[in-house]
């Protein structure tokens, strides 16, 4: 299974009194990912290869949360290396997608964008529910033959969490 590498850099202000991400800020990270890895940067000079849906007030689609469910494994603390979330494509419907993330450590100098799982304990697991919206209409609209073509590149098993939802 190929996973998208996304680094995010975690801010002094996403630590709690305890020293640790806190739990809101894990979903202002895994957001910050998602964003980076599907949404299309015109002035990027290397784009996500995920990075398809267009974004701004002319967008002719937008995108919702629809769910959003979150397990924390163990406390995530302060890097000045960016974290790397690790996502991938769960399920895959006829409006909807849902997105698996896992967030581990980062690396000095980086790492590859995509790539298979890391294999080691993540800090947290998530999946978010998110549905492709028409931006005239408000309704939701079928995902594209091209926009599945390239979901389906970077799908996998969904998350299996240990606590039911």
């Amino acid at each position: 299974m190929n996973r998208l590498h996304v680094p995010v850099s975690l801010r002094w202000s996403d630590l709690d009194a305890y020293q640790h991400v806190n739990n809101v800020e894990m979903f202002r990270l895994l957001e910050d990912a998602r964003i980076t890895a599907f949404w299309r940067h015109p002035e990027a000079e290397d784009p996500w290869p995920t990075a398809i849906l267009d974004t701004g007030p002319h967008a002719t689609s937008h995108t919702l949360v629809a769910g959003q469910q979150i397990e924390y494994l163990r406390p995530l603390q302060f890097s000045r290396d960016p974290v790397r979330v690790e996502m991938w494509i769960g399920s895959l419907g006829g409006a909807s997608l849902e997105v698996c993330y896992e967030v581990h450590d980062g690396a000095p100098g980086g790492f590859a964008r995509t790539g298979p799982p890391s294999g080691a304990e993540p800090y947290t697991r998530a999946v978010t529910t998110i549905v492709v919206i028409d931006a005239a209409s408000g309704s939701p609209r079928r995902i594209t033959p091209e926009e599945r073509a390239v979901f389906e590149e970077f799908s996998g098993d969904p998350i299996e969490f240990r606590r039911r939802r």
